[in-house]
């Protein structure tokens, strides 16, 4: 009986010791892939606070070729998310991501010795080339190699690095404005992108891709290091060559047919409506909000600040509960807070604001980016990287990234611009109506795919031929 029960208790304890070094394995993975998130933010967010130096260094006296300097890294984000999707879907997702690692590290060491305004713009479109493919191929992966019950949790880990990168963007410009010196701030970036690289050529394929390429013995010794037993190894293998199967008889291949349309139609619109809502007026011209509000220069930057360390916490607080209430909750709710801190700044401007309004602005900014950050920032790569049949979620996926960053452009090349023809007020209400009308979309067409396989999501959003 003795020998019985330490038998048992062995066996239990290997068998949690097991599923302890699973969940680590898939947390490694998922972290250090997330890593991309923080070239993401860091890269968007920095030129703010150096667009003064780079300014002064290459003699930019006019809007226009500051915007430019802004807006290149948009453009090639736009290209990098459409390019990687075919990279993805035909090496594979970890070496699109080496390749995306490389693309950074080109584009960051062009910037830092630009000894001309044409190579700084070139090193800024690689650089977008890099953002553009990891905001796409970062999510698509760790959403790949992840269990259904952490999936929202671990691809969220993505957007909280985001969200990191442009906080430390936001410290960097803070600390570092009076520098004049934007190479060191521009090249900080170049760590993360070595480790994203390195640390990627010891990580696994996913599974899901070698099972599409007919890798299945691979596919099945890489479940091995994630997944707790055999029976849920050959079921998740199983799901995937049902699906696959499914596609070549349905001809799904094509990113324009019938059956690909209503999950293409739902990831472009929630991509676009992301970046819609106004949330990169505040990354991009944040600092541009706060002194019209009555805040100096250093105040501003400040309180800038304050809005990144919400921006963080907030999704964080997502993180830990995405997987407990839901994708369409946390949207519902989140996007009803943004309209409500849209409404509250266009009321703030309406009042011609100062002094202690500045505050309450700054207040109400966080308000807003904290909604944001709870809602539409980690939930929108979370369904793009879940919604998508295998057989093209590269290229689908990069269809809806490419989306979201050419809206990503167009709000920021036309704020600045919409803010002169009809002021503070009406702009965020504009954003405030955009929201809400996006809001009623997500009511009506956005399923809720906690705790679901890929493959059961795909045959929700796949009609029936």
């Amino acid at each position: 009986m003795v020998e019985s029960c330490n038998e048992t208790g062995t066996t239990m304890t290997s068998t949690t010791q097991a599923t302890a070094a699973h969940r680590r394995a898939v947390t490694k993975a998922a972290a250090l892939t997330a890593v991309g998130g923080i070239l993401f933010g860091y890269d968007t967010g920095v030129i703010g606070g150096v667009l003064p130096n780079i300014s002064d260094d290459f003699t930019l006296d006019t809007p226009f070729l500051q915007g430019t300097v802004v807006s290149i890294l948009l453009v090639g984000a736009a290209v990098g998310a459409l390019v990687a999707g075919r990279v993805a879907d035909t090496l594979g997702r970890r070496k699109a991501i080496i390749a995306t690692s490389l693309v950074f590290v080109v584009g960051l060491l062009l910037s830092i010795v630009a000894p001309a305004f044409w190579v700084l713009l070139l090193s800024r479109f690689l650089i977008g080339v890099g953002v553009g493919s990891a905001s796409f191929v970062v999510p698509v992966y760790i959403g790949e190699i992840a269990p259904p019950e952490r999936r929202g949790a671990l691809v969220s880990l993505n957007q909280l690095s985001v969200t990191i990168g442009i906080l430390v963007s936001q410290l960097v410009a803070y600390f570092l404005a009076g520098s004049g010196d934007w190479r060191i701030s521009v090249g900080l970036a170049l760590a993360p992108a070595v480790v994203l690289g390195l640390g990627m050529v010891r990580e696994p394929e996913s599974p899901a891709w070698l099972v599409r390429q007919g890798r299945v013995d691979e596919a099945r010794d890489v479940l091995r290091t994630l997944r707790d037993s055999e029976d849920a190894i050959t079921e998740e293998i199983d799901d995937i060559r049902g699906t696959a199967t499914e596609e070549e008889k349905g001809a799904k291949r094509s990113l324009l047919a019938p059956k690909l349309r209503p999950a293409l139609v739902l990831g472009v619109t929630l991509a676009i409506v992301q970046q819609i809502t106004g949330v990169n007026t505040v990354i991009y011209f944040a600092p541009t909000v706060l002194e019209n509000a009555g805040l100096g220069s250093q105040a501003a930057l400040l309180a800038l600040l304050v809005v990144g360390l919400t921006n963080v916490v907030m999704t964080i607080v997502a993180i830990k509960v995405i997987d407990r209430v839901g994708r369409r909750a946390l949207l519902i709710w989140g996007m009803s807070g943004m309209v409500l801190g849209l409404a509250g700044l266009a009321i703030a401007f309406l009042f011609d604001i100062a002094g202690a309004g500045a505050i309450a602005t700054t207040v109400v900014l966080a308000f807003y980016v904290g909604s944001f950050a709870v809602s539409l920032g980690p939930v929108v790569w979370l369904l793009i990287s879940e919604i998508f049949p295998l057989a093209v979620r590269g290229r689908a996926s990069s269809v809806a990234t490419m989306a979201n960053w050419v809206a990503n452009f167009v709000v920021a090349v036309s704020y600045l611009s919409i803010i002169a023809a009809i002021g503070e007020t009406a702009t965020f209400g504009l954003y405030a109506v955009i929201t809400v009308l996006s809001l009623v979309y997500v009511v009506k067409a956005v399923p809720e795919t906690k705790n679901r396989s890929l493959a059961d999501i795909e045959r929700e959003l796949s009609p029936a031929s």
